[in-house]
């Protein structure tokens, strides 16, 4: 048995990495071979880049037309602006904190495949987002002003989507009833999240849905419901020995 759920656990961890797209990800490795202190570093011909905004240095980042994976912290609008110009970017990662007030730059991304954001602060609609044509995964963290997820009802497009918390502060998930029908998602990713309405089965009508990385966001009961509609999906909730774990901790005074 503590074989069988060590082999779960790895498979499900492969997944995660993979729907991710964290598989070889080492940052230890990005930051030697990737970072750079200023737009105006980086060689003409890089295709990854890391950059932090520190006053005015991303200035110029919009001449480096090679770069196909750009991973962005502090972005403000002027920063953004610059990062529109990258039209052979196929990934855009903004780390925290994105401070920028408006998407239209991204919206010139038209190879973009891959986009996530980590705590967007000023904004409450990603619905434009939907209309990037080769956009595949988007990952949204603590998104605060994000009222619902009905905007991705419409999103059958997408292949990976995740919805998740800060650290310290999860995100309320209304439903998941939006997503119902998705007719490509393969992958919803939920850590740090709370499920208001506390229904899983909405998933259910994914076809192609393989994997469920989630918050324990519903009982129990909740999850063996999904598990006998959808026994191909992979999710750590649908194991025993994931609730004999947090039982401790629940059980405690």
């Amino acid at each position: 048995m503590i074989e069988g759920y060590k082999a779960f656990l790895a498979r499900e961890g492969d997944l995660n990495r993979k729907f991710r797209a964290h598989v070889g990800r080492d940052w230890g490795a990005w930051r030697e071979e990737h970072y750079y202190a200023s737009a105006t570093a980086i060689p003409d011909t890089a295709e990854r880049v890391w950059l932090e905004r520190q006053k005015l240095n991303y200035r110029g980042i919009h001449e480096r037309r090679s770069v196909r994976h750009l991973v962005a912290s502090k972005v403000d609008q002027p920063f953004l602006e610059e990062i529109g110009s990258l039209g052979g970017l196929e990934r855009l990662e903004l780390e925290w904190p994105m401070v920028a007030r408006s998407l239209s730059p991204i919206l010139q991304l038209e190879n973009l495949r891959f986009l996530s954001i980590d705590s967007p602060r000023h904004i409450d609609d990603f619905s434009p987002l939907l209309e990037l044509p080769c956009l595949r995964t988007f990952i949204l963290t603590n998104a605060k002003k994000m009222p619902d997820l009905q905007w991705l009802s419409d999103a059958h497009h997408l292949e990976v989507i995740g919805i998740e918390g800060g650290m310290w502060s999860p995100y309320r998930i209304p439903s998941l009833m939006p997503l119902a029908g998705l007719r490509q998602l393969q992958a919803f990713l939920g850590t740090s999240t709370k499920l208001a309405d506390k229904q899983l089965l909405p998933l259910a009508d994914c076809d192609r849905l393989q994997y469920l990385g989630i918050a324990c966001v519903a009982p129990r009961e909740e999850f063996e419901r999904l598990q006998r509609a959808r026994p191909d999906l992979v999710c750590s909730w649908f194991r025993a020995e994931t609730w004999n774990a947090i039982a401790p901790r629940r059980t405690r005074p």
